[in-house]
């Protein structure tokens, strides 16, 4: 199958002059930089500018006084990170799809003077890999240590390891830096976790990494509303890994959030839908949208990855529920476990157009070291090599059980090309003809736009392009909220909005 147009700019990283030579490094100064990676051409090239990262931006909120920090995305597309004034500590967080941009980046700040401190989850699962590439290692909870690494950095006693824990009350930690942002670089900058861990531990999630202990936390519903108020933003995006997990806690979320008027998005699991009374005031709340890892519709392949998820014979009529109360589904699916074989890829989209997801995101089954699954696979023999850059869900590095890795790649390519075809954005259009518009407003934006997205995000258009629709829809939610507090909810009555969930 022909890979899909993408542009180099999505696909090749910035150039890193090697004949750059920095005047002298300034002594306070930090740099905190998210690596460039490449772009899955069959995806959405918006999706990965929607809502920044919280991860450096929250090391940025923990910097002490007296030092001057600034953050630098390299998937803003503004070419390669900024080197006057020369920073005196270089900050770089590490995923494995990026792990070798991450090393690059390294070299050659350290080649010029600077210190790098890595962390990031890559870090966490693969210390000695990581270290020889910098000065520093963060492993674990960065924010708490971050202050501590700059201290020694200025005492000349920087030690190679420094190990963060999440068991500290999470409640306590600063807030993220969110004005080192570009506003107009993404759709909104208010992107928040309330809670930090998940009640499921999936086998092949990074959640189930060796080295990660994260208990699960809670921050003050109170502090969370200021925190988005602050903002000033009239949609927020929740991050946490499932804000469900503790519907009590939600429920006192949604009681905060309710008066700010805004619209959000979350990422839930569908069990969420057990008390319908929850969703109720999830959309009371302003809640138009829901990521829910589905993964997959065979129970076996639940069974096997110990995710503890409703039935999938039970999914469609929960999905009802979250129609009914005017939130829209992304729904998150796999494909490549050991119950697939090749029908899985045609069965699947036809259940999302069935059930009228309105979005729907797709991932290669990928074993990320540290995990169950990578040790399984590593067990059987069934890893096709170590190339960290292709560990990125959208392709096959390992050998299927019911089929070819070629067969895996071509259908999980055939799902997006059907997902984002005219005919499978009418098919799952909202039963509520009022809400039929906006949805296709978000279909054609987002899914059917990727020629345009490069220009929008180099010229830092996305937030402007979005931002007339993003309060089309918090208006229409707002209507539709003050008929659901009149009345018990009416299947008829479910409003649509612009909105997906997080992606």
């Amino acid at each position: 199958m022909k890979s899909p147009w993408i542009p180099r700019a999505l696909r090749e990283a910035p150039r890193l002059d090697p004949s750059i030579r920095p005047g002298e490094v300034s002594p306070r100064r930090a740099l905190l930089i998210n690596p460039f990676y490449a772009k899955d051409p069959h995806a959405s090239f918006g999706k990965h500018v929607l809502t920044p990262s919280l991860a450096l931006t929250s090391i940025a909120g923990a910097t002490p006084e007296g030092w001057e920090v600034a953050y630098w995305d390299e998937n803003l597309l503004q070419g390669p990170p900024p080197w006057e004034p020369f920073p005196r500590v270089v900050g770089i967080t590490v995923h494995l799809t990026f792990a070798a941009r991450a090393y690059e980046l390294a070299a050659w700040y350290r080649g010029r003077g600077a210190t790098v401190v890595l962390g990031g989850l890559h870090v966490l699962s693969c210390p000695d890999e990581a270290a020889p590439h910098a000065d520093a290692l963060a492993i674990g909870e960065g924010v708490r240590i971050w202050p501590e690494i700059l201290r020694d950095v200025e005492a000349g006693t920087l030690r190679p390891v420094y190990r963060g824990s999440y068991r500290a009350p999470y409640r306590e930690e600063p807030p993220p830096r969110r004005d080192l942002i570009p506003r107009r670089g993404f759709l909104t900058t208010t992107s928040v976790i309330a809670t930090r861990g998940c009640h499921n531990r999936c086998g092949f999630c990074y959640l189930a990494t060796d080295a990660l202990q994260m208990p699960y936390q809670v921050r003050d519903a109170e502090q969370v509303a200021e925190e988005i108020r602050a903002d000033g933003q009239p949609y927020a995006v929740f991050i946490d890994n499932n804000l469900g997990s503790r519907p009590e806690y939600l429920r006192r979320l949604c009681a905060a959030l309710r008066p700010l008027e805004i619209i959000w998005s979350a990422a839930v699991t569908i069990d969420v839908t057990d008390d319908p009374s929850i969703v109720r005031e999830m959309a009371l709340a302003g809640c138009t949208g829901v990521f829910i890892g589905f993964e997959s519709l065979a129970g076996e392949n639940l069974d096997d990855a110990g995710k503890k998820s409703p039935r999938p014979a039970d999914y469609a009529r929960r999905v009802r529920i979250l129609h009914d109360h005017g939130i829209q589904v992304n729904g998150s699916f796999v494909l490549g476990f050991d119950h697939d074989r090749a029908d899985v890829f045609d069965r699947t989209v036809a259940w999302i157009e069935d059930a009228r997801l309105e979005c729907a995101t797709f991932h290669i089954l990928t074993p990320y070291p540290g995990t169950p699954l990578f040790r399984s696979m590593e067990e059987e023999g069934r890893l096709l090599h170590r190339d960290w850059s292709l560990y990125d869900t959208s392709h096959a590095v390992f050998r299927p059980r019911h089929m070819t890795p070629e067969e895996l790649e071509a259908g999980y390519a055939r799902c997006y090309e059907r997902l984002f075809s005219h005919a499978s954005i009418w098919r799952r259009r909202p039963a509520d003809r009022r809400a039929v518009p906006p949805y296709l407003a978000m279909s054609y934006l987002y899914k059917k736009s990727n020629r345009i997205w490069h220009t929008l995000i180099r010229h830092r258009l996305t937030g402007p392009a979005w931002r007339p629709l993003v309060e089309w829809s918090r208006r229409r939610h707002l209507r539709f909220r003050r008929r659901l507090e009149r009345s018990s909810i009416l299947a008829s009555e479910a409003a649509g909005c612009v909105v997906s969930a997080g992606v």
